[in-house]
């Protein structure tokens, strides 16, 4: 009887033993998949300009596969949307092709917002006419009564009779307001422009149209347009990376990330990777300019 009592305690003792191990192991492969998922949690969501959108989609592919924990969403709409998105608190990055206004900062401000502007890169814009259009070159003064309405034919630019179809991006775009104050001044875009939601759009409608004109970001520029060349007042200039680069061609400006105060955890180290030399190559290979120089 003594020995079957022994032998049971040793049996059950062998089977705490047991379960213990078990527990241990099942807390460990817990506490291992938890920290895989804190990880796989992180995610940034980046929104705003067209201009910047297909920069922003190259970023992130390169970041991500360096960074498989981190999943980086990025949206277009237009650098007005992007600020909105950042003010509302629904992205931690807007991307801009215009510097924030005053109005914008105050909003944001109002509601606990501190915009902090990163310059990610720079661009051209390229002023765009089909490719059967025989005008190739515009003055300042030309370009704004085209756009604000008081020029309406090619002939009287030195084209073809026919009637000049003007494209713009909307309201909300960045580019649509540094076209504005580069070249409208104190003038307001003609009613009858077609104003397209993307980038994308203006390049179709004037690659079909031979009477249409638009402006571009120049990382858009294909053989599908034809670039026009601007006199800025020191002669005629051509779109061209040398150009703009050295400040030679007038429609030149720089490209923003924004954030809620200074960027921290993944969102820093996503903006501090497109600073970095591999992020900037990147921007190299899209058409834009490394924001060093």
């Amino acid at each position: 009887m003594l020995k079957a009592i022994s032998a049971f305690f040793i049996v059950f003792l062998l089977m705490a033993l047991v379960f213990v191990g078990i527990g241990c192991t099942d807390r460990g492969a817990t506490d291992d998949t938890a920290g895989v998922q804190d990880a796989s949690s992180s995610s940034i969501t980046v929104k705003g300009s067209d201009t910047v959108l297909p920069l922003s989609q190259a970023e992130a592919e390169d970041f991500m596969m360096e960074n498989q924990n981190v999943r980086v969403s990025v949206i277009g709409g237009g650098s007005g949307v992007g600020f909105t998105a950042l003010i509302d608190g629904e992205v931690p990055i807007a991307m801009a092709s215009r510097e924030i206004k005053d109005s914008e900062i105050q909003k944001a401000q109002q509601r606990g917002v501190n915009p902090v502007e990163h310059t990610i890169a720079w661009d051209g814009i390229a002023v765009v006419v089909n490719p059967n259009n025989p005008v190739s070159q515009l003055t300042y003064e030309q370009l704004q009564g085209i756009y604000d309405g008081n020029i309406s034919n090619w002939k009287e630019v030195g084209g073809e009779d026919r009637p000049i179809a003007v494209i713009t991006r909307d309201s909300s775009s960045g580019t649509y307001e540094y076209f504005k104050e580069e070249i409208l001044v104190d003038r307001e875009y003609r009613p009858d422009a077609l104003a397209q939601p993307a980038t994308g759009g203006i390049v179709q409608e004037v690659s079909r149209n031979k009477g249409a004109i638009g402006y571009i970001g120049f990382a858009y520029l294909d053989d599908s347009v034809k670039a026009v060349t601007l006199d800025g007042g020191e002669g005629f200039v051509e779109a061209t990376e040398e150009n703009i680069l050295s400040g030679d061609y007038p429609l030149s400006r720089p490209l923003y990330y924004y954030t809620n105060g200074e960027p921290q955890g993944a969102v820093k180290e996503f903006i501090d990777f497109v600073l970095s030399p591999t992020g900037q190559a990147i921007v190299s290979e899209i058409g834009y300019f490394p924001a060093a120089n």
